[in-house]
């Protein structure tokens, strides 16, 4: 067993505080670069980094039902539950439509998306727990902020993908890759009018704060006084990038549940260039994700992002 375990069986017993809606009080594997590991590990071509449209096809439904099987596998050894998030992070209009994909198309690929991972979850009976979770992904690019949306725009423009996600059973709802407080909120208020847990996810850039310049404390603490979701997540940033928003303290720090960081310690500007993998220092992950881990009281949910496979989330568990 390696010295830096993270988060495995020699890491902390259980997270502390209250658990949020959808995600009782357990551990859990998450998976990795989904998109990342498609592209560059099985050759696929996926127009704007969609993988939902995979759902469509019988071959990629069976590689979707193979990537997931394969974190399965790590939770199992690890002796600990397991989410499943949907492969929909570009399932909504703007993105959608540069795929083929209308309002009726996108409404029935993100129930779709959510129906594959039932069956998988009726697979998984050994395991002690598996969630669903529906994910949503920003209008814009997930790297740049961008246009500044209201709140209130943003919550009419998510509504109807986290209303499909949300009425086909999954357990809560995230945001992932999001850069602005503004948008996070939309996404809150669409899933509190739909009646669905939600988590929010911000990724950071390489000193810890949002795209837009946004310190990621202030970032919490900002969405938490308008509308508060039931936890966030950070993901797309490696965990050295994740640090300095850490060092200031503060008790936004428990309020992030789950952790999915980069392989690479490339800027978001450098990873939107890049044409060959970069996996990045294995070790060097592990060791920086390790640091992050007692900063975050209520970190109960751990996988990875960009560039990374099943065996970089298996040595983050050390299994």
């Amino acid at each position: 067993m390696s010295s830096h375990s993270t988060f495995g069986p020699a890491g902390p017993g259980g997270p502390a505080g209250p658990a949020p809606g959808g995600l009782p009080g357990a551990r859990y594997v998450s998976d990795g670069g989904l998109e990342t590991d498609l592209i560059f590990h099985h050759g696929l071509d996926l127009p704007e980094f969609a993988s939902f449209p995979l759902v469509d096809t019988e071959g990629g439904r069976a590689l979707l039902r193979d990537y997931f099987t394969g974190y399965a596998a790590i939770a199992r050894r690890a002796g600990v539950g397991l989410t499943l998030e949907t492969p929909t992070w570009r399932a909504n209009p703007d993105w959608g439509a540069r795929v083929g994909y209308d309002a009726a198309g996108l409404d029935r690929a993100n129930r779709a998306c959510v129906g594959l991972l039932q069956q998988l979850r009726g697979e998984q009976a050994d395991l002690p727990d598996v969630r669903i979770i529906g994910v949503v992904g920003p209008r814009g690019d997930g790297y740049v902020a961008g246009e500044v949306p209201a709140p209130g725009d943003a919550a009419a423009y998510h509504r109807p993908q986290v209303a499909a996600l949300a009425e086909s059973g999954v357990d809560v709802v995230a945001s992932f890759t999001f850069t602005t407080v503004e948008e996070s909120l939309g996404v809150v208020r669409a899933a509190r009018q739909v009646g669905v847990p939600v988590l929010v996810g911000f990724t950071v850039e390489t000193d810890g704060r949002l795209p837009d310049g946004t310190p990621l404390g202030e970032a919490v603490r900002r969405t938490d006084a308008a509308d508060a979701p039931d936890g966030y997540l950070l993901n797309c940033a490696h965990p050295t990038h994740v640090a300095p928003a850490l060092d200031a303290g503060g008790d936004w720090l428990a309020r992030v549940v789950q952790l999915n960081p980069n392989a690479s310690t490339q800027t978001h500007a450098e990873l939107d260039e890049a044409e060959t993998l970069d996996a990045g220092d294995l070790d060097l992950l592990v060791r920086s994700c390790a640091e992050l881990v007692p900063a975050l009281p209520a970190l109960r949910v751990l996988g990875g992002c960009c560039g990374t496979d099943t065996s970089h989330v298996a040595a983050l568990w050390d299994v």
